[in-house]
């Protein structure tokens, strides 16, 4: 969603789509207590729903972890926190690691969230935009982050069409709202997970080009972030966390009717209905590649994404993605 805007003492034995992350023994176990602070992208919702259920699944307490979840006063503001050493983890995405390095702060993302894009353009049946080709002509709504009018012209000139034809405008986090209105046309930022399934929810048939199927590199949209400085101090925490996220999403994975309950009660404002069907669409997502640990960051997407980054100018400093993140925490690696 656009903002409109996680092992137990013994290793955690990956079964089924978590397999192949190996059985490991960690220093941390029950009745330790360590307190970690993570800091939310955003206000809890389906896309945090693992942390959810890793919390009500005891799994951070059987970890010895004493998990503290906090929201942001700004989708800005937790990068910025852990780079600061004021929180141990935080929720963020790709591009914003990136862009966060290139500035030279000292953060790093351990492990993936969600591992593809959620980011799309979306439109209603009376625009007409089936393709990307159809945008010609067409006012394009974003919440004016400049990578997204990166995927933007990306995107159009992927399908040959000149970008100048293209109106697109800032829209702030009202992407829905601007959309619904006539406002714009389509919109690119949403999240075709939560945005695209509240509308059908609604009866409004959205049309839904996800940007790496139009263009864009693929990349990971939502991940666990640390302070560089705090990984061999945090390692064991931080591996610990990451498990008991794991054991999270496998209880979400056998049963998400009922792993969901631990979000419903974090934000009651929340409608079950919407968040039970997000979690539906995006658990794929939440679950790692094939033969691969929980959490894993594929190497090769980070360095061509970040080439991309490179290339639109987004990143001037760093030349690559290297030291942006690593996988010596996940479950099974590094032990």
């Amino acid at each position: 969603m656009t903002r409109t805007f996680l092992i137990p003492l013994l290793a955690l034995l990956c079964v089924g789509a978590l397999a192949a992350c190996g059985e490991k023994k960690e220093a941390l176990g029950p009745g330790g207590g360590s307190e970690l602070e993570l800091m939310l992208d955003f206000f809890p919702n389906a896309d945090h729903a693992g942390i959810y259920a890793a919390e009500a699944g005891k799994h951070f307490d059987r970890a010895g972890l004493d998990v503290k979840i906090r929201q942001p006063s700004d989708p800005s503001a937790p990068i910025k926190q852990v780079a600061a050493g004021r929180v141990d983890l935080a929720v963020s995405y790709e591009p914003e690691v990136l862009r966060a390095r290139d500035e030279g702060l000292k953060v790093v993302a351990v492990a993936a969230l969600v591992r593809k894009p959620l980011t799309s353009i979306i439109s209603l049946p009376s625009a007409g935009i089936r393709t990307p080709a159809d945008l010609k002509g067409k006012t394009v709504g974003t919440a004016g982050i400049d990578y997204q009018s990166a995927y933007l012209r990306e995107i159009l000139l992927d399908a040959g069409v000149d970008p100048s034809t293209v109106k697109e405008r800032n829209v702030g986090f009202a992407l829905s709202p601007a959309l619904l209105t006539g406002r714009v046309d389509a919109t690119l930022g949403g999240f075709w997970n939560y945005e695209g399934t509240d509308l059908k929810l609604k009866g409004r048939d959205p049309r839904i080009i996800r940007v790496e199927e139009a263009g864009v590199p693929t990349y990971d949209e939502l991940v666990i972030v640390a302070n560089e400085d705090a990984l061999e101090r945090d390692g064991q925490r931080i591996r610990a966390f990451i498990g008991a996220l794991a054991r999270g999403t496998k209880d979400l994975q056998e049963d998400p009717e009922r792993a969901i309950d631990g979000l419903l009660e974090a934000n009651p404002d929340l409608d079950p209905e919407l968040q039970r069907a997000v979690v539906k669409v995006t658990l794929p997502l939440f679950l790692p590649a094939r033969g691969k640990p929980f959490g894993h960051l594929d190497p090769q997407e980070w360095q061509e994404f970040a080439a991309w980054m490179s290339e639109n100018r987004l990143i001037t400093e760093i030349p690559d993605a290297t030291g942006a993140f690593t996988n010596d925490l996940l479950p099974g690696v590094g032990l």
